[in-house]
C-alpha cells in the first residue's frame, strides 16, 4: 500500500473519451466554452496585456485621455530573433513532410507504408485546413480585432474589441486569432506521430517552442491572451478532427474482418 492509497476519489467516476472522435467532441467544446469564458470577461484579456505595456507621459500636444507607452519586449533583439527563427520551423517541417508524402507514393505494393502516409495527410491537412486557411484567410482577414498596440488601452487609436467580435475596426491581419500560436499548437500536435525512441528527446524543446511562440506575441502586444490561447487549440480540435477521419475508415475495415 502506498502512502497516498487512503486519499482514493469518492467522487463519480471520471470517465476520458477512448477514441479520436471522443477526444475532437471534448476538445471542440472546450475551444466554445474558452471563447464563451473570454467574451464574458473581457477584462482577462486586458489585464494580462497590461503586464507587459509601460506607460510614459506623452506629448505636451496628445490629448488629455490618451494612454502613451511601448511593450518594451517588442523592442529586444534577441526575442526578435527567437520570434523570426520559431516562425519558419513550420515552414522548415512543412517540407520535410511533403518530401516524406512524396517518398511515400514512390512506393507500391507491399512497400507501401500505408499507416505512414496517412499519419502524414492528417499533419499536412491540418496545417492547411487550421493555420492557413480558418485562421490567415478567413479569422484574420473578417473578424476585425484590434491588436492590442493598435488599442486604446496601449496607446493605439481602435476601441477595444471582445474575442470573437465582428465589431472591431482593423481592416487586415487582425488579432483574431494568432497564425503563429496556431503553427505552434500544430507542432506540438504532431509530437504523436514521432517514434517513442526519440519522443521524450523531443519533447521538451517541441513544447518549448509551442509555448514561447505564443507567449511572445502576447507580450509583444501582439495579441491579447484569447488570441495565443484559441490560436493554439484551435490548430488542436482540427488535428482531432482528422484523427478521427482517419480512424473511422479504419475501424470500419476491422470489423470487417
Amino acid at each position: 500500500m502506498t502512502v497516498f492509497s487512503k486519499y482514493r476519489w469518492r467522487g463519480p467516476a471520471i470517465r476520458l473519451p477512448q477514441t479520436a472522435f471522443g477526444v475532437f467532441v471534448l476538445l471542440f467544446w472546450v475551444w466554445w466554452l474558452l471563447l464563451a469564458l473570454f467574451r464574458a470577461f473581457p477584462g482577462i484579456d486586458i489585464y494580462f496585456s497590461q503586464l507587459f505595456f509601460v506607460q510614459a507621459a506623452c506629448d505636451a500636444s496628445a490629448p488629455a485621455t490618451q494612454i502613451c507607452g511601448s511593450f518594451p519586449y517588442r523592442s529586444e533583439a534577441i526575442l526578435g530573433l527567437l520570434r523570426t527563427l520559431f516562425f519558419y520551423v513550420p515552414y522548415v517541417v512543412t517540407a520535410v513532410m511533403l518530401w516524406k508524402l512524396v517518398e511515400c507514393y514512390q512506393q507500391h505494393g507491399a512497400t507501401f507504408n500505408a499507416p505512414r502516409a496517412r499519419d502524414l495527410k492528417v499533419a499536412l491537412g491540418t496545417l492547411l485546413i487550421g493555420p492557413v486557411l480558418l485562421v490567415n484567410v478567413i479569422l484574420k482577414e473578417y473578424w476585425g480585432r484590434p491588436r492590442p498596440v493598435q488599442t486604446d488601452f496601449f496607446g493605439g487609436t481602435l476601441h477595444f474589441a471582445e474575442a470573437g467580435s465582428l465589431a472591431g475596426k482593423c481592416v487586415s491581419n487582425c488579432s483574431f486569432i494568432s497564425g503563429e500560436a496556431a503553427s505552434a499548437g500544430w507542432l506540438f500536435c504532431l509530437l504523436i506521430f514521432v517514434p517513442r525512441s526519440v519522443r521524450y528527446a523531443l519533447v521538451a524543446p517541441v513544447a518549448a517552442v509551442s509555448i514561447l511562440t505564443p507567449a511572445m506575441r502576447l507580450s509583444f502586444g501582439a495579441h491579447y491572451l484569447s488570441d495565443v490561447v484559441l490560436g493554439w487549440l484551435s490548430s488542436v480540435v482540427i488535428f482531432a478532427a482528422l484523427m478521427a477521419l482517419a480512424e473511422s475508415p479504419r475501424q470500419q475495415k476491422n470489423s470487417e474482418i
